[in-house]
């Protein structure tokens, strides 16, 4: 079951980025994010308060407040950050490369943070994990530069800065708190976030495009119940070390999609990315069979 949550995890969560694809030729990055969590949030609310109130009792006003921070973090501050920087001209595989540095942050800090043991041989999944996204993003990164402001290669790393601190947040939760009333709180804290900017920026107006509506149909099915979802299903049910080592599939993953949807080159190099990264998954999942302690 665990390996068909990760796959179904690392596909839904690669979705985003096609989505995203789809969606940036009809509108700005604001607006497609604006529109993506704010019928999805007035829909869940009323699921909510229609079919899940009991998934709310016992909670109290510090644990909403808890998911709201969370929320801030892993969805309002990761996708603008990652938004934005491509809007400045940072190329998406830049980003990926530097969003795929999270799993070894997030795993540096497990063992201080959350008290979890981290393996040697979870270390060098770990290390083999950043080669592959490195080897698939290196062409693209090298590449960029021209036109594109210093400061702007800090926009990503702030985003992947913003998962890691929500992932940890989450874990120190001692209040259970349901998903369905974690996802109804941190996309209506996203659709507030996003509503807000797109208003200032003048954005709100969705564009009377079918393909822009088809890429929000995309996001809010596949990237959010999907990916979102799973992320923290998996990271329960799994632990941070292992969920976050996951990430390092996205890049690959995302490029043989982008190739077969797109026509976007998929070569040696990024066959290689590939293999490195399901080795260090295959490495990190046996490192923490073989510790006996739960990750």
């Amino acid at each position: 079951m665990n390996m068909l949550l990760s796959a179904a995890f690392v596909l839904c969560w690669s979705s985003g980025f096609i989505g995203a694809k789809l969606g940036a030729g009809s509108a700005a990055a604001v607006t497609v994010l604006m529109w993506r969590f704010l019928p999805l949030a007035v829909v869940l609310a009323l699921v909510s308060v229609a079919f899940a109130r009991h998934s709310w009792r016992g909670l109290t006003a510090r644990d909403v407040l808890r998911q709201t921070v969370i929320g801030a973090l892993s969805q309002s501050g990761y996708l603008l950050t990652v938004y934005w920087a491509i809007q400045l001209g940072v190329s998406s595989g830049t980003t990926a490369l530097i969003d795929g540095t999270q799993p070894l942050v997030a795993g540096a800090l497990a063992g201080p943070l959350l008290r979890q043991y981290v393996s040697g041989p979870q270390w060098l999944g770990l290390g083999l994990g950043v080669s592959g996204v490195g080897v698939v993003t290196l062409a693209d990164a090298t590449a960029v530069g021209a036109g594109v402001p210093a400061w702007a290669y800090a926009v990503p790393f702030a985003g992947m800065l913003s998962l890691v601190a929500a992932t940890f947040l989450e874990s120190r939760t001692r209040a259970p708190v349901a998903p369905a009333v974690a996802m109804t709180v941190h996309c209506a804290t996203s659709a507030v976030v996003f509503t807000v900017l797109a208003a200032a920026l003048g954005s709100a107006v969705p564009p009377a495009d079918a393909a822009f509506w088809t890429a929000i149909g995309w996001l809010v099915v596949l990237a959010t119940f999907g990916g979102y979802g799973l992320y923290w299903l998996v990271l329960r049910r799994s632990g941070v070390t292992q969920v976050n080592t996951l990430m390092f599939l996205m890049a690959p993953v995302t490029a043989i999609w982008g190739a077969a949807m797109f026509g976007e080159p998929f070569g040696v190099q990024t066959a290689a990315g590939l293999a490195l990264g399901l080795a260090a998954v295959v490495i990190v999942r046996r490192g923490a069979g073989s510790c006996g302690q739960p990750e």
